[in-house]
């Protein structure tokens, strides 16, 4: 009987922390998609028209477009991310000052179109939420299974 973990029980300790790491992520970018979804919803029902407007036409954010915008960029990021963990030491802080800055960066084109302001304010509250989900939901267990 040895004192320590046998090879075996670090195999069995480490395992689960490596497969939920895809797991965590995909379900961050499921959640952004269903916050959205919600914030959508509730933002609809409070007389919010998501219609876009500018010299080149007009555009109407609806449902569908608004969770598989958030989906596609979600697993944009989540790419990134993996790519940044491949390359660098730093990847999550890189990615964390990426997600920031995308994020910010989001909001801009909304104050450029012609809308309401409930369209542009409900436009930044959805923008900022999925650097709220993703961000805590793309980070990696420690270890030892903490966070």
């Amino acid at each position: 009987m040895g004192v320590g973990p046998t090879k075996e029980d670090t195999m069995t300790i480490s395992h689960p922390v490596i497969a939920s790491r895809p797991a965590r992520r995909a379900a961050a970018v499921v959640g952004a998609s269903a916050v959205n979804a919600v914030l959508w919803g509730a933002a609809t029902a409070f007389g919010v028209d998501f219609v876009l407007s500018d010299s080149t036409g007009t555009a109407v954010i609806t449902l569908p477009v608004a969770v598989i915008a958030t989906a596609v960029f979600g697993l944009l990021g989540w790419g990134t991310l993996a790519l940044l963990e491949r390359f660098t030491r730093h990847a999550r802080a890189v990615w964390v000052g990426l997600a920031v800055a995308v994020a910010a960066l989001s909001i801009v084109p909304i104050f450029l179109e012609q809308a309401t302001a409930g369209t542009q304010i409900a436009l930044t509250v959805l923008h900022l939420a999925v650097p709220a989900v993703l961000i805590p939901g793309f980070r990696s267990p420690s270890p030892d299974g903490r966070r």
